[in-house]
């Protein structure tokens, strides 16, 4: 062990058999790296003994001809920020020359300063800051050395924080000089009482990742099964220059009221290779950037990406369980909320180019005229229950603060998210931590927006009662830098808080409406007794949104998601068939709404595929017609199946993977989506900003009360210009004749769009000119009649 010390000064030692040097800031004497190969190799680190006398005789000397010629540095006063007490105050921190660790580059240690919190670059060096009201002591692990593997850190140096010198507050901190700008991986041991019926978890033999941490390293290739047990360390990039947005880049902005979403998986994308994509690039962000060709021919201008925030694919291969054979491809476990997904980046390139390429991507999609929403998960992590804990950072750091739970019975994780713990949202420390990782991933990475997964736990006190005006929705809607953004809520939890049309929103907040997919999928399908309620879908949900200032836009209308079944297979299954996820069929929805056309799965009986088609387009034209703002799920625009499977969380394989083949071989499918896009986009009386009145539209029924009716016509009148459109839908298995009203003065109907017909008559642009006073509304299909001079 000798050539990994320097002697220094002879206060604050602290060594043990097994463990390496522990560095005190206030006044170290020895340092020495410890290899580890994750928190549980430090007992076999090897043995450290010294003799006291010989050691500290030869410091003096050495230290003076070391660092005769370091500056000394005059005492500096700092102001910092207590988060956790929600006031100022004053705190002056004593800089003092520390020891120099030898490890390649000579380190050196300060008291550091409280904010900002995480890994910050600073005139001395680099400062460390991290929150823990209840931990009694905290080590800051560093380690400098190149990564031998996933599995194991270089040389790893460790240093003790003096709660009396390093220390504000709650907010541990410490600033080191000599550290490269980038390449270094850290993290934090963390100890505290052991209390676990007052909520405690402490455990110091694990080495946590930093909340704040705005990268982060762990394996380098997605699904890396030989590395499933990688360790994830926090790390940082201030050597970089910053990124080139260009002088000609904007932001796209786009009005609420004209968005047509697009749900979409940045790995699924591109990750199969029909993609036609290199093997470095297929899955990445860049692959993204390759298919906005494909986004803008479909004529989206919006994305919603499903979680792009550090997660681990491999968590449910950590012990033997009924899960264990497959990977986390939707990602809804975070992890770390400011750090982008490091296995996106393309060839493995790690978490530095993650960010870079991230930002790459959302250039691109901008330069193209389409926004970036984030689909965000701070309703829970992913550190589990306490029966299978996966303690990587918040558990290990304060589970008393940032998770929920019940304090009368053993302080047991509380579970609103089914996903076996509650972030604590609306704690002040928690709401800061959710809002600072808005606010980077809007100034970092500049998102346009947010869809926030189970967002009724962000109305949930700290004991889990549900609150009127929960603090971070209102904050969240009133801060000024998500002032441009997008926010819409997924308006329930797992718990029952069911919200829609009821989530607390300021006016700003758009919603999921799980209503509208319900009461779209029960008329298309044929169900009695809906025709009321799928003419209240399709003109705006007036009965949930119509409320202050909420306005059409605010519902966020779907009839698929990435959860439950395609739009293919909610034509062609009536049961979930979800073996392949290993849990016997227990998971995911019994009640799908859906019809499987006559015959269950896969067919070759032309009268089944025929109606199937139908309805799917029937669906799609429902959608787009509707007052609101669409969003449809990436590969329904050529038909993508799941076989069957309502809950393909776990597959990284063709079950999630986009098969661009099938937009060759289902050209015809995906023409007429993107037409029927495109015809929303040129015609504003479909995505008005306000609420129908009765001048907006004619409802040509006598029939309300009849249950028996699955027959709904109306016209949407454009006063402006003229162009009224006439719609009608038959959910009968007979044919109906419709009367058509007469077209508005000098004007004569043109039909745009009869789904019944084979392509390329099923959607004509321009449309076709229609004269007669009655129209044959085939059985299970849908027609859109123009008018036109």
């Amino acid at each position: 062990m000798e050539s990994l010390l320097s002697p220094v000064q002879g206060q604050g030692i602290k060594a043990s058999p097994g463990f390496g040097t522990r560095i005190r800031s206030d006044a170290p004497l020895l340092a020495s790296t410890a290899f580890l190969s994750g928190p549980s190799a430090l007992r076999s680190s090897p043995p450290f003994r010294f003799e006291m006398g010989v050691r500290l005789s030869k410091a003096a000397s050495w230290w003076q001809r070391k660092f005769s010629k370091v500056r000394r540095r005059d005492p500096a006063e700092r102001t910092t920020r207590n988060v956790y007490d929600q006031h100022v105050q004053e705190s002056m921190v004593e800089e003092k020359d520390s020891p120099v660790l030898e490890i390649g580059i000579p380190l050196k240690y300060s008291p550091g300063k409280a904010f900002p919190l995480g890994a910050s670059k600073v005139e001395d060096g680099i400062n460390f800051a991290l929150f823990s009201q209840h931990a009694s002591s905290v080590l800051l692990s560093l380690s400098l050395q190149e990564r031998k593997n996933v599995n194991e850190y270089g040389g790893m140096v460790e240093v003790a924080l003096d709660p009396h010198k390093n220390k504000t507050g709650d907010i541990w901190h410490v600033c080191v000089e000599g550290l490269p700008d980038s390449g270094v991986l850290y993290g934090y041991r963390v100890d505290g009482p052991q209390r676990w019926e007052q909520g405690h978890r402490y455990d110091s033999s694990i080495i946590l990742l930093d909340p704040y941490a705005k990268l982060v390293a762990g394996r380098k290739l997605f699904g890396d099964v030989p590395n499933k047990t990688s360790k994830f360390l926090g790390t940082f990039d201030f050597s970089s220059l910053p990124f080139d947005w260009g002088p000609d880049y904007k932001i796209p902005n786009i009005p609420e009221a004209d968005l047509v979403i697009y749900e979409m998986n940045v790995r699924s994308f591109t990750a199969d290779v029909s993609s036609g994509l290199d093997p470095g690039t297929r899955g990445s962000y860049l692959g993204v950037i390759n298919k906005i060709p494909h986004l803008l021919e479909l004529g989206i201008n919006a994305v919603e990406l499903l979680p792009v925030f550090e997660f681990d694919e491999l968590e449910f291969q950590r012990y033997p369980n009924p899960r264990d054979h497959m990977i986390n491809t939707w990602g809804y476990s975070t992890m770390n909320f400011f750090a982008p997904m490091s296995r996106y980046a393309s060839s493995g390139g790690g978490p530095a180019a993650a960010a870079q390429e991230f930002k790459q991507m959302v250039k691109s999609l901008h330069n193209a005229g389409i926004e970036v929403i984030l689909d965000v998960v701070y309703n829970h992590t992913n550190e589990a229950d306490d029966d299978h804990p996966y303690t990587t950072s918040f558990r290990g750091i304060d589970n008393k603060v940032y998770y929920m739970m019940d304090l009368q019975n053993n302080a047991e994780l509380l579970n609103f998210s089914g996903c076996g713990n509650t972030f604590n949202c609306n704690h002040p420390v928690v709401m800061e931590l959710i809002l600072d990782s808005l606010r980077h991933w809007v100034k970092e990475y500049h998102v346009d927006g947010f869809r926030f997964d189970l967002a009724s736990v962000l109305c949930r006190g700290t004991d889990g009662t549900p609150l009127n005006a929960p603090p971070l929705v209102k904050a969240i809607a009133k801060d000024a830098v998500l002032s441009r953004c997008k926010i819409i809520a997924e308006p329930w939890d797992c718990a029952g808080l069911y919200l829609v049309g009821r989530f607390p929103n300021w006016d700003r907040w758009a919603e999921w409406n799980g209503k509208y997919r319900d009461d779209v999928r029960r008329f298309i399908k044929g169900d009695p007794g809906v025709k009321g309620t799928f003419a209240t879908r399709v003109s705006g949900s007036a009965d949930l949104y119509q409320v202050n200032k909420r306005k059409p836009y605010h519902s966020i209308n779907f009839v698929i998601a990435h959860d439950g079944f395609t739009l293919y297979d909610l034509v062609s299954y009536n049961f979930k068939h979800n073996d392949a996820n290993g849990e016997g069929g227990k998971d995911g929805s019994n009640d799908n709404l859906s019809w499987n056309c006559g015959f269950e799965g896969e067919t070759d009986d032309v009268n089944v595929l025929s109606l199937r088609s139908r309805q799917m387009k029937n669906f799609h034209v429902a959608l787009m017609i509707s007052q609101g703002t669409p969003m449809m799920l990436m590969g329904d625009e050529c038909g993508h199946t799941r076989d069957g499977n309502n809950n393909s969380y776990g597959h990284d394989t063709a079950i999630n993977h986009f098969q661009w083949r099938q937009l060759k071989a289902r050209g015809d499918h995906f023409r007429f989506f993107s037409e029927m896009i495109k015809f929303r986009h040129r015609h504003p009386i479909l995505r008005r900003n306000r609420f129908l009145t009765k001048n907006d539209v004619t409802w040509h029924e006598d029939n309300w009360d009849n249950s028996e009716s699955k027959f709904l016509a109306f016209t949407f009148h454009d006063d402006k210009l003229g162009g009224d459109i006439y719609l009608a839908f038959n959910a009968h298995d007979y044919l109906v004749k419709a009367v058509i009203p007469s077209p508005p003065q000098k004007q004569q109907w043109h039909r745009v769009v009869d789904t019944n017909l084979e392509s390329p008559n099923d959607f004509v642009p321009e449309g076709v000119p229609f004269r007669g006073s009655g129209y044959n509304v085939a059985p299970y299909s849908s027609i859109i009649l123009e008018a036109k001079p």
